[in-house]
């Protein structure tokens, strides 16, 4: 990390800073098996239905589409 932080590469060590900002929380992703990639799927999802409705109902509608799609 030292290299890479006296890089040329600017974009390199401009990571390495942000890397050592939050060093606590970068090891801690490091060492657990946890994974927030099912409720990132879901937020995606919910995200886009919203997009294609825009501006067309209300919550009723996006609630109907979100519980009931299959």
């Amino acid at each position: 990390m030292k290299e890479a932080e006296e890089s040329e590469f600017k974009e390199l060590s401009v990571l390495v800073k942000g890397i050592y900002n939050d060093y606590k929380a970068t090891l801690n992703i490091l060492k657990t098996d946890f994974s927030n990639a099912l409720l990132l799927g879901h937020v995606n999802r919910l995200k886009t239905i919203k997009r294609q409705m825009y501006g067309r109902a209300g919550f009723e509608l996006l609630k109907k589409k979100v519980f009931y799609q299959i």
